[in-house]
């Protein structure tokens, strides 16, 4: 978990009571607002967040409290005009300007979170107050006595016992929490005891008395700077599971913060993490058909843009050629910048289904088009946001596109699409932070190098497999050579002939003979041909 500190309170064998006891009382009043966050209505505000903390103390003094053991926090519930997610901030850390309510700059404070949420800002957009809030606290009277006894000597050893751990029995040393003060230091192994509680310090861990009597253990875990940029196959494990947890945290926001149907309900969406050349590095267990296809994409667009690539931009893309599947799959990409390095060290990505993005039938997703365009909007690469801005107005005219084409319409719910779009931005600025927490644990290049390690040990599983399979086919006195044919609806064949090398463990898949592409919208472009293949190779590995 990343912790390498454990406070463990010399009471807290009492479970809740004491807890219970000495706990601060909090009241909170909330109501709606519906007011936009503007000069004009601060007054109004002020106004309103008053009365709640007059409601907010009264309910307290009814309790017992005098006012000098009250405080109270005001609260906004505050969103961009025309978008779905609200953010309850406080102004705590955002002192009163001249353009502020009296309580405190919530503006500054909403765009401050709202940044780090989702990765963007909507400067020219208009903020509403969807509730005003105010929190009371009424600060418990109770207190314990918090001066721990000094110390008269080193600990003093009650016992000494067998505890079995990872390496076997040891011989643990058995201490009497009353009998310890403060600044007293044990190493583990030990326990301490209390009439209710037993505290186990393991191996590796060192517990120490504070002036108030509780234990306070550092942890020890193995400092970063011990895990090397060379392969480790604990680690390799360790790095496989992290990054496959950000990829599942990523679709948890994303469901989270969308509002569609298809991808708040259907989940039909998808997202991954890839290295600094846009290859595959792990993703969470989503819609296969896109996570193969997604790294044509982000490589797509590492080729299409190179250094026009800058730090705050985020692109989209959705273009059958630039690893796209139907237009209504949109992906949106992260480049991720490092201080220090000039090009992305690394990428996120998200791909969501939007119900509609235009073209000749609701849906686009048309039976009979003939040409892209009547699918609806065409993103080959597109800047979602530039330099921390999401580009609204650009998206939406992009969106509105297909209107244009004789027979099309544009987009035909404008308002989803663009929550949507911001979900995924939101989803990506998920996996940024996480991979960050563990840049920042382990160093970048240690997690480059276990990138490029998951990435080659992927490789080495699928050259086993074809290996195993072929010696298999080779043991029964079957050729090397597998092939099948299948149909589509309108005759046109799928042949598909697989010739296995076992030398070098890798196979070649030749689609000769297929039938050619066709007049409408039924053709694979190349993302999904190999989509298709990294899924049957994942299956038989």
């Amino acid at each position: 978990l990343g912790m390498d500190t454990v406070h463990i309170h010399r009471h807290s064998g009492l479970l809740s009571a004491l807890g219970l006891a000495l706990a601060d009382v909090v009241h909170e009043a909330q109501e709606p607002c519906s007011l936009p966050y503007a000069p004009e209505t601060f007054m109004q505000l002020d106004q309103r967040l008053s009365c709640l903390e007059e409601q907010c103390v009264d309910a307290l003094r009814a309790q017992g409290f005098p006012r000098s053991q009250i405080s109270t926090e005001s609260f906004l519930h505050l969103r961009y005009q025309g978008t779905d997610c609200a953010l309850m901030v406080s102004a705590h850390q955002h002192p009163a300007t001249a353009r502020s309510p009296r309580a405190g700059d919530f503006g500054a404070a909403f765009v401050e979170r709202y940044m780090r949420e989702f990765g963007f800002v909507i400067p020219e957009r208009p903020v509403v107050v969807d509730d005003v809030r105010v929190r009371g606290t009424g600060r418990s009277g109770l207190r314990l006595e918090d001066v721990a006894k000094a110390q008269t000597g080193p600990p003093r050893v009650d016992k000494m016992t067998q505890c079995y751990f990872e390496g076997g029995y040891q011989e643990t040393p058995v201490y009497l929490l009353g009998e310890l003060g403060f600044g007293h230091k044990l190493q583990g192994p030990c326990l301490i005891i209390d009439s209710n509680s037993t505290i186990l310090v393991e191996p590796g861990c060192q517990a120490e008395v504070t002036e108030t009597g509780d234990i306070r253990i550092s942890v020890g875990a193995e400092a970063p700077s011990t895990v090397g940029a060379q392969l480790d196959p604990i680690h390799l494990s360790i790095f496989s599971h992290r990054f496959m947890s950000i990829a599942e945290q990523m679709g948890r926001i994303l469901q989270r913060t969308a509002i569609s149907t298809n991808i708040k309900e259907r989940l039909d969406f998808s997202c991954a993490l890839f290295g600094p050349d846009g290859g595959l590095v792990s993703n969470a267990p989503h819609i296969p058909v896109h996570l193969g296809a997604m790294q044509e994409t982000v490589q797509f667009q590492i080729q299409q843009l190179g250094a026009d690539l800058h730090p705050g931009d985020v692109l989209l893309s959705n273009h059958p050629s630039a690893g796209g599947s139907h237009l209504p799959d949109l992906t949106v990409i992260t480049p991720v910048f490092w201080p220090g390095q000039t090009r992305p060290v690394f990428y996120v990505a998200s791909r969501g289904h939007h119900a509609d993005i235009g073209g000749i039938t609701p849906g686009s997703m048309p039976p009979h088009s003939t040409t892209l365009q009547q699918e609806g909007a065409v993103f080959l690469s597109f800047k979602l946001v530039q330099g921390g801005v999401f580009q609204e107005e650009a998206v939406t005219e992009a969106l509105r596109a297909p209107g244009k084409i004789p027979g099309c319409s544009g987009t035909r719910n404008l308002h989803d699409n663009l929550s949507d779009l911001r979900a995924q931005v939101a989803a990506n600025q998920k996996g940024i932070q996480l991979v960050g927490e563990l840049i920042g644990q382990y160093g970048l290049d240690v997690v480059q190098a276990y990138m490029g390690h998951i990435q080659a040990n992927a490789e080495l599983a699928v050259r086993d497999m074809l290996r195993a399979f072929g010696t298999s086919r080779q043991a029964r006195g079957l050729p090397l050579e597998v092939s099948a044919e299948d149909h589509m609806d309108d005759g046109s064949p799928i042949r598909l002939r697989v010739q296995i090398n076992l030398s070098q463990g890798s196979a070649v898949f030749d689609f000769s003979g297929t039938g050619p592409e066709v007049f409408g919208n039924l053709n694979a472009p190349r993302a999904i041909t190999l989509s298709a293949l990294i899924y049957c190779l994942r299956c038989l590995v």
